[in-house]
């Protein structure tokens, strides 16, 4: 059962979710002819466009479903929950047929395990509320787990219209990697020598 505490934050989420799922719609739309290309980086934005879409989709659904009276939201985050673990399977065994397991993919590999985690802990949660409808804390949970799946999105959408990345990790090892500069060196290549001072008077 959802508790009446909960309401209004639910109606906001759905309003909230829809929003972004036009947005993201807009932002697939902007990077169709990128998205069409037949190349290997290609399907790291597919992959992109593919898990916003589910994170979205999720949050919408489960808040949709919360709104409904009687016991739906553990069904709801049990079945949508389940369709984007498989998801998340599917994109890895993609990502592996084409040879991306490397370095340069690790982030994106990163967030759909990220996501995988989250769908599992709402898996249960949504099992809890089946078998326990008066427990308010596995719905609570759940109202969590759809403000990180509005993040989760939100940064996929970023990533796929191509915004700009600045990390810290990013920020230290372009530090560490920058040539140094030997300024003594430039310094004792352009200024003349006392000897050559001498000889220019002369």
């Amino acid at each position: 059962m959802v508790p009446e505490t909960l309401r209004d934050f639910f109606t906001a989420s759905t309003s909230v979710a829809g929003a972004l799922i036009g947005l993201l719609f807009v932002a697939i739309s902007v990077s169709a002819e990128r998205l069409t290309r037949e190349s290997a980086g290609t399907q790291v934005h597919r992959v992109r466009a593919s898990a916003a879409l589910t994170a979205f989709s999720n949050a919408l659904v489960v808040s949709m479903f919360a709104l409904i009276p009687g016991q739906q939201i553990g069904s709801a985050a049990v079945a949508v929950a389940c369709v984007g673990l498989l998801f998340v399977i599917a994109s890895l065994l993609s990502l592996v047929r084409l040879r991306m397991v490397r370095w340069s993919a690790a982030g994106d590999m990163l967030f759909l395990v990220g996501l995988a985690v989250v769908l599992v802990i709402q898996l249960t949660q949504g099992l809890d509320v089946i078998a326990q409808p008066r427990d308010t804390s596995a719905v609570q949970t759940i109202a969590v787990l759809v403000i990180v799946c509005a993040l989760i999105g939100i940064a996929r959408s970023w990533e796929l219209i191509g915004g700009p990345e600045i990390g810290l990790w990013k920020e230290f090892t372009t530090l560490a990697r920058r040539p140094r500069r030997n300024g003594a060196t430039s310094a004792g290549t352009n200024e003349p020598g006392p000897s050559g001072d001498s000889r220019d008077q002369a």
